[in-house]
């Protein structure tokens, strides 16, 4: 296997989130779509348990997740007397922005042997592994982890029992021209401490 490290460091450098107000409508073909999950399959995963789970919307489906999110949120807040009409109408719009919004969920190893946590980092090497590849098609993408997404009552929509967590979406989206923002990181010496003898 031959691989250009430089191409690797590039890649990884140019990752960015490029958020749904940022895409065009363009829609994603569907091959892409399709090797982001399969990339996302080939995350490291401790005892093999692969908890990732994904529920993709396209098309009607991306109203589906605005509808049930946006509902969700009214019987929720309006129980709490917090109700605003502006985020009911951003859960219910933001999906229909994008060409893709992929659910994020972490399925618990039923046998319980390996941590939480440890499931939770492999889902999220899952979805960093899904990042690069749509950076590398020059896709733009964006994990949020607001409105329903920590709600008990949302995991069932989504496949997940009371055991699974529910870890955000992914917003994919086609990047309108000039919308790849240049990256900001602090040195990694200042976050690096070295053990030589």
């Amino acid at each position: 296997m031959e691989i250009n490290p430089e191409q690797i460091n590039e890649l990884i450098s140019d990752r960015r989130s490029i958020y749904p107000a940022m895409y065009t409508g363009e829609v994603v073909e569907q091959h892409i779509i399709e090797q982001m999950l399969e990339n996302a399959n080939w995350a490291p995963t401790h005892a093999l348990t692969e908890p990732w789970r994904f529920v993709v919307f396209s098309g009607t489906g991306l109203q589906k997740l605005g509808d049930f999110q946006a509902e969700l949120y009214k019987e929720n807040s309006s129980a709490k007397d917090q109700f605003d009409e502006k985020k009911f109408q951003k859960l219910k719009e933001k999906p229909l922005q994008c060409s893709h919004v992929i659910a994020i969920g972490m399925k618990r190893d039923p046998k319980g042997k390996i941590p939480e946590i440890e499931e939770v980092e492999a889902t999220a090497c899952a979805v960093q592994n899904m990042y690069l590849t749509a950076t590398a098609y020059g896709i733009g993408c964006y994990w949020g982890s607001g409105g329903v997404t920590y709600l008990e009552e949302a995991k069932p929509f989504f496949g997940l029992e009371a055991q699974d967590k529910l870890l955000g979406f992914l917003f994919v989206g086609v990047p309108k021209e000039g919308k790849w923002p240049a990256g900001r990181r602090s040195p990694v010496a200042d976050k690096v401490s070295w053990v030589l003898d």
